[in-house]
């Protein structure tokens, strides 16, 4: 199964105006039609959570409504079809085939939308390695845009890891990168080589549903950046900026009114078939190699105003 990744990520939302207004901000494109889209083409796409046109939901608090693979071509969306027709319902209209996976997550796939980009990576200069940013080129530009590239991957909560992962597996051809324990797999379907697409967190049933989404950006210097802009804008954030270590991306995740938690991502591994899969008992050490804490900026001559804190050096 040729599948490459996400495409889109249909959310039936209570408040469309906080949703676009938070995923305008975020970085992506309004392309009209509650469609949000990264530079590549992939999307969030919001509707009011009583719209007809909308799957069902997943009977749980979560908002997200369907997810939306990207396939390379049409002979994969035929296959894709024909093998979940043996035992579930499919339709394959307008391009596009519908089922549900195995714990109640509606599922669309169609040949993808992405749009090649050609942009240039985050560089580093480096004692003793060839010099990536030419001299009298800057490193650090503070107006620079933060426009996220691509949907990277999706978290899911569900019931039973095990079956989840032997539907995605078995029937559309994911690879296990990694795994914690007793939590779940971080998985990427053969398209791709990027360390996961899909992350699946073991929940009681109750909590079914979408834990988090992202989006890759540039480098670790631009998520830094659109992170202290969105902190800015007044969003909240939850965990980070810092390093996860399976995968290797930075990461710098924010509350949203989408009913999940939204990320800012970069710089993830690539993985072949050669990849052995890594296991590990899940902890803070086993989750982030680092993790940092935003504040305000501040100079070593005194904190930010309003700390009630002394400068370096004052009297006390």
């Amino acid at each position: 199964m040729n599948i490459i990744g996400l495409d889109a990520l249909v959310f039936g939302v209570d408040d469309l105006a906080a949703c676009r207004q938070y995923l305008i901000d975020y970085g992506l494109r309004d392309a009209g039609n509650g469609r949000f889209e990264a530079l590549d083409g992939t999307a969030v796409i919001i509707r009011a959570k009583d719209d007809p046109a909308l799957p069902p939901g997943l009977g749980t608090a979560s908002l997200l409504r369907e997810t939306v693979y990207g396939v390379a071509d049409e002979a994969t969306l035929q296959a894709i079809a024909t093998e979940l027709s043996r035992d579930r319902t499919v339709t394959h209209e307008h391009g596009v085939v519908r089922a549900q996976d195995d714990m109640g997550f509606a599922l669309a796939f169609q040949v993808s939308v992405r749009r090649p980009l050609a942009l240039p990576a985050e560089t580093v200069n480096a004692p003793g390695a060839p010099a990536q940013r030419p001299a009298n080129t800057v490193g650090v530009d503070p107006s620079a845009p933060t426009l996220p590239r691509t949907l990277s991957h999706v978290v899911y909560f569900v019931p039973d890891t095990a079956q989840a992962e032997a539907f995605y597996v078995k029937r559309l051809g994911f690879v296990c990168t990694d795994r914690f324990t007793g939590v779940g797999p971080f998985l990427r379907p053969a398209g791709t080589l990027e360390h996961h697409t899909f992350f699946m967190i073991q929940t009681p049933p109750f909590m079914k549903g979408c834990e988090h989404f992202t989006f890759h950006l540039g480098g670790p210097t631009e998520l830094m950046l659109a992170g202290a802009r969105f902190v800015e804008k007044g969003y909240q954030s939850f965990w980070g900026p810092g390093r996860h270590k399976f995968g290797s991306n930075w990461f710098w995740y924010f509350n949203s009114p989408l009913g999940c938690h939204i990320e800012y991502d970069a710089d993830m591994d690539l993985h072949d078939d050669s990849w052995t899969e890594r296991e590990v008992p899940m902890s803070a050490d086993a989750s982030q190699l680092f993790l940092f804490q935003h504040r305000e900026n501040w100079a070593p001559s005194g904190p930010p105003p309003g700390t009630g804190k002394p400068a370096v050096g004052a009297d006390h």
